[in-house]
């Protein structure tokens, strides 16, 4: 849904840490995340399926993954 957002934190190495955000930016859209073979995969998906943008992230690397769902009734599809 429009508003969705995933906040992505990966360890940077000797930079300390990075922050990357993927967010619903069209109404009918929504954000995926799939995390398999040690890789994470945030991506923005319309609504028949077809992903818009991915980002991709070692597993080892990614030290937090937080969801921020919209809110009741903002960014409805209607």
């Amino acid at each position: 849904m429009k508003g969705d957002w995933v906040e992505i934190v990966v360890d940077a190495g000797g930079d300390g840490t990075r922050t990357y955000e993927v967010a619903a930016s069209r109404a009918g859209r929504r954000v995926e995340i799939a995390s398999r073979r040690g890789v994470v995969e945030v991506s923005e998906v319309t609504r028949t399926g077809t992903a818009v943008r991915t980002a991709r992230f070692m597993a080892s690397r990614v030290l937090a993954l937080v969801e921020h769902p919209t809110e009741p009734g903002h960014g409805d599809d209607a």
